[in-house]
C-alpha cells in the first residue's frame, strides 16, 4: 500500500479539536517501541530472500534442522549458515545489501515512524528495530525509513582481501535481544514498564518475558500461539500502523472513535477491527485530501 498523503499527527488533530489546553496540562511520557523485522515489518524471511537470491535450495528445511538440534539459539540460524554452511561460504556485504532490497515490506511503516517520531501531547516514542537478521540487510530494506543507527541486527567482520564474512561479532537473538533492549531503556532512559516490544515468532519469546516481567507492554503480529499466551496483546494486519492500536487502546486509554480519527488522519481508513485479545485489523487508504492542522 502506497500512502501519498502527508501524515498528520494525532497531536496536531487535537489541536484542531480545541483539546490542547487539556493535554498540555499531562506530564510527557517516554516510551520505547522496539519491533522485530522478519516478518513483523516484512512478509518473508530475509534469509529465504537470501537463499534464492544465492541459488541455495533447502533454506527452511536447513532452519528446521537447526532448530530441532538445539546448536544455536531461536533466530540466530541465518547467522550460523552463513559463517559454517558451505553454500553459503563467500557471502559478503554486497548479498546482504541486495537481499534488503528485495525483501517485501509491510505497509504503512513510514507512517508508523513517523507517528513515532512526533508523538501526541502528553506521550513521546522513540522507535528502533531489533532483529536476528543481518544488520546490512535490515538498513538497506528500510533505507529511508528507519535510520540506521536506530537499527540492531546481526553483525559480522569481513576478510579485508575476499570481503567474504569472515566472523560473528553479535547475534540479537533469544537474550540477545534482552540485551539490547535492557541497553537501550537504560541509555532513553525509559522506565521498564513503558517498554514496548512487538515480534512474531519463538525467536521473541525471551525478550516478550523479559518485557513482560518488567510491566512493560508486548505484542504479537502473527498466529505463533506460543507467543500469543505470552503477548499482552495479538494483531493481525498486513498494515504495520496497526500495532499502535492495543497501544493508543490499552496504554493510552484512547477511545474507538478517537484511533479511527487518528488512522484517518493519516491517510488510512479502520475497515476492519474485530477487537477483541487478538486484534484482527483491515486497512485502506483515503483518497480525500489529508486533514490539515488546524482546520
Amino acid at each position: 500500500m502506497q500512502v501519498r498523503h502527508e501524515a498528520v499527527t494525532a497531536d496536531r488533530y487535537r489541536d484542531s479539536r480545541q483539546e490542547e489546553q487539556k493535554l498540555m496540562t499531562t506530564p510527557t511520557r517516554h516510551f520505547l517501541l522496539a519491533s522485530d523485522f522478519d516478518q513483523t515489518l516484512s512478509f518473508n524471511d530475509s534469509g529465504l530472500v537470501l537463499a534464492e537470491l544465492l541459488g541455495v535450495p533447502g533454506f527452511e528445511d536447513k532452519v528446521e534442522g537447526l532448530a530441532r538440534s538445539n546448536l544455536v539459539q531461536q533466530g540466530g540460524e541465518l547467522a550460523y549458515l552463513i559463517r559454517h554452511d558451505p553454500e553459503f561460504r563467500g557471502v559478503r556485504r554486497e548479498h546482504l545489501e541486495e537481499t534488503g532490497r528485495r525483501v517485501r515490506l509491510k505497509e504503512a511503516i513510514p507512517e508508523l515512524v513517523e507517528f513515532c517520531k512526533s508523538g501526541v501531547s502528553g506521550h513521546r516514542f522513540s522507535y528502533a528495530v531489533i532483529s536476528a537478521a543481518p544488520r546490512e540487510v535490515v538498513v538497506a530494506a528500510l533505507d529511508g525509513i528507519v535510520p540506521a543507527e536506530h537499527i540492531y541486527g546481526t553483525e559480522f567482520e569481513y576478510d579485508q582481501v575476499s570481503g567474504e564474512v569472515r566472523s560473528v561479532k553479535r547475534v540479537p537473538a533469544g537474550y540477545g535481544k534482552v540485551a539490547v533492549i535492557d541497553n537501550l531503556a537504560s541509555r532513553l532512559g525509559v522506565a521498564q514498564d513503558r517498554v514496548i516490544y512487538v515480534g512474531d515468532g519463538n525467536s521473541d519469546v525471551h525478550v516478550m518475558l523479559h518485557v513482560n516481567n518488567g510491566d512493560g507492554f508486548t505484542i504479537s503480529v502473527s498466529g505463533n500461539r506460543q507467543l500469543a499466551r505470552i503477548a499482552r496483546s495479538t494483531v493481525l494486519s498486513d498494515s504495520s500502523f496497526s500495532i499502535l492500536i492495543p497501544v493508543l487502546d490499552q496504554i493510552l486509554g484512547w477511545r474507538t472513535s478517537e484511533i479511527r480519527l487518528l488512522f484517518e488522519a493519516n491517510g488510512l481508513s479502520l475497515k476492519e477491527w474485530e477487537k477483541a485479545r487478538t486484534d484482527r485489523v483491515t486497512i485502506g487508504v483515503l483518497h480525500a485530501e489529508p486533514i490539515q492542522a488546524g482546520a
